[in-house]
């Protein structure tokens, strides 16, 4: 790549399509951010919504809300949005619980679509709570074996006793993209289903959840759908699964009539079936005000932005940074890279703390992983080019090298 000034990133964002998203998020002047693969910037329009939901439909409507705003459709509603930009099917996407909890559903009910299979299959990078969330189900249910592998064999390790694969498409420390199709036909080829934990993938790059024949799949609501610290994660249950899979966390709102209050279980025949308390109705709220920019939004133009905002941050890299102890991690190819980039540093923790003193947000992942996301509705080229200027500052001069960013904090 050449032109890595100032004047070429400047020009880049002069003729980005996607410039007039950003002014739709609250981002105060100064800062650079470059963490929405952990937490997405708030909309503009999410406060306003808020204090409607709040001093409208709770203070003043209260109980007449559930159905004078539609507060009982919410999950359905929200979740045929988010499934419209997954390739999913109206029906096929519930908004609900958080992405931890879904897991536990997803896999609970593709284990009891295959009865007499009982290895649970991930595999060993894969992000923690995935991993938690196999064990606490295997611990609970006893028979099952959950059995993690190296990344490279994780195909080949699909045998004929494994009832379920869990992985995420997206990684989530180097943002390789995992190929969904061919993955989820080995693992059919197998008799297996597969749960994708959409975390990373979700309005960052093109999804085909039906086209790649996915069983199920889960997701965040906070990252690049923007929706707010903890908000609501969704589940994708393909249409041919929902009448058979057996939902154990069975609630009241999955009932087939929640509000008939009958004794026993009865399951609802859709995706409601996945629900199971009653729905947050103010996460939900903040939630379909980030999902309903996202369905605005052209997904080409957003993966065809994150690619060339990588490419522009790992040639600053390699020319600003290339001898100052950096290792890129993430792929070089944009075809296998999500919107993010991540390097290894010996001291990155303390850099990442560092850049944080000059409003340039990143994060950290251990043991020694900067990343660095990147949202094309709101993120700019002259942000990279301004970030990467920073990391090499900071490295160069020993701004970095201070008792005060050493000390691990409790979020990194």
């Amino acid at each position: 790549m050449t032109g890595l000034t100032l004047a070429h990133a400047e020009a880049l964002d002069a003729e980005d399509p996607l410039a007039s998203f950003r002014d739709l998020f609250q981002l105060r002047d100064g800062l650079n951010y470059l963490d929405g693969n952990s937490l997405g910037v708030m909309p503009k329009a999410t406060a306003a919504r808020m204090a409607q939901a709040i001093s409208g439909e709770w203070a003043e409507g209260l109980i007449t809300s559930w159905l004078g705003a539609d507060w009982v459709n919410a999950p359905r509603r929200i979740g045929d949005k988010i499934g419209s930009f997954l390739g999913a099917n109206a029906g096929e996407v519930i908004a609900a619980d958080s992405t931890s909890v879904n897991i536990f559903k997803a896999l609970a009910a593709a284990i009891s679509l295959n009865p007499g299979r009982r290895v649970l299959l991930t595999e060993t990078t894969n992000f923690p709570t995935d991993h938690y969330i196999m064990q606490g189900l295997a611990g609970f249910a006893g028979g099952l074996e959950v059995r993690a592998v190296a990344p490279e064999s994780l195909v080949s390790a699909i045998g004929a006793d494994v009832a379920v694969v869990l992985l995420t498409q997206v990684h989530y420390k180097s943002g390789l993209i995992r190929d969904m199709a061919e993955v989820t036909a080995k693992a059919h080829e197998q008799g297996a289903l597969i749960v994708w934990d959409l975390s990373h993938s979700a309005g960052a790059i093109p999804v085909d959840l039906n086209g790649a024949k996915a069983d199920f799949a889960v997701g965040c609501g906070y990252k690049y759908l923007n929706g707010g610290p903890g908000a609501p994660a969704f589940l994708f249950a393909a249409q041919r699964h929902q009448a058979r899979a057996l939902p154990v966390l069975s609630g009241w709102f999955g009932h087939a009539a929640p509000f008939t209050f009958e004794e026993d279980y009865r399951p609802s025949l859709g995706i409601e079936r996945f629900l199971c308390g009653t729905p947050p109705v103010l996460g939900l709220t903040a939630l379909e005000c980030g999902v309903d920019i996202m369905v605005d939004a052209d997904m080409a133009l957003i993966r065809e932005k994150s690619v060339a905002l990588g490419e522009l941050f790992i040639a600053l890299m390699d020319e600003l940074c290339g001898d100052l102890g950096f290792t890129l991690i993430s792929p070089r190819d944009s075809a296998l890279r999500g919107s993010q980039v991540s390097y290894e540093h010996p001291h990155g923790y303390e850099i990442v703390q560092t850049l944080k003193e000059r409003d340039v947000i990143g994060d950290f992942r251990a043991p020694d992983v900067l990343r660095f996301g990147l949202t094309p509705l709101y993120l700019r080229y002259a942000d990279v080019f301004h970030a990467v200027q920073a990391i090499r500052q900071i490295v160069t001069s020993g701004e970095w090298d201070k008792a005060q960013y050493r000390q691990r904090a409790a979020v990194t």
